[in-house]
């Protein structure tokens, strides 16, 4: 299986979740300035949308937005636990995590720190995160993981997405429950996989 990534990018959570259940991915980095491959082909001759993550299957399949791609892979292997079944309670619980995630964390951290943002929006960013990630505290609250004790592909995604406080020089201490429950994701075999593959790749 192909996944193209960009290093500090949410395609770290698909490469997270691959890790967890045993894929060995093939990667393959995309310079998304340029849209181009290592190669120097064109990204957007595989993905029309020109940006990352982007998964080719085995069969030919592509896919294209983070949180189908984390559950496409989840429901390859559903012996492993990374997902709920479909049409479950827990699923939608899961699915409501990824919309969360994606919507409320993944569009309100970037204008942080992103360049070409306007000055004047910055706080109004920063206003908007900490708002979602006061819920998200409330939610941890006794808590290992989104979903309780077990980690699941919203987890993966919101590591990937919680890398970006960091750069955004955003401090988590102000949510202690989020910044255990990243500590503690960050701690996990798959994340560390992930990040050597990525670093060794870039070397």
């Amino acid at each position: 299986m192909k996944l193209y990534y960009t290093k500090g990018t949410c395609s770290f959570g698909p490469h997270i979740a691959m890790r967890e259940l045993g894929i060995e991915p093939e990667l393959i980095a995309v310079n998304l300035m340029e849209k181009k491959l290592p190669d120097g082909g064109d990204f957007k001759g595989h993905n029309p949308k020109g940006y990352v993550p982007y998964i080719e299957t085995d069969d030919g399949t592509g896919l294209s937005e983070c949180g189908v791609i984390l559950q496409y892979l989840a429901d390859q292997h559903p012996e492993k636990g990374l997902i709920p079944a479909a049409g479950t309670s827990e699923r939608y619980k899961v699915q409501d995590w990824l919309g969360f995630i994606g919507s409320e964390l993944h569009k309100n951290l970037p204008p942080i720190f992103l360049p070409n943002i306007p000055e004047d929006y910055r706080p109004v960013a920063r206003s908007r995160l900490e708002i979602r990630l006061n819920f998200m505290n409330e939610a941890l609250e006794g808590k290992q993981y989104l979903m309780g004790d077990d980690f699941t592909v919203a987890d993966c995604y919101a590591t990937a997405i919680l890398n970006w406080a960091k750069p955004a020089k955003y401090d988590l201490s102000a949510h202690p429950n989020v910044k255990a429950y990243y500590e503690r994701c960050c701690a996990r075999d798959s994340v560390k996989a992930a990040n050597a593959a990525e670093e060794a790749a870039a070397a």
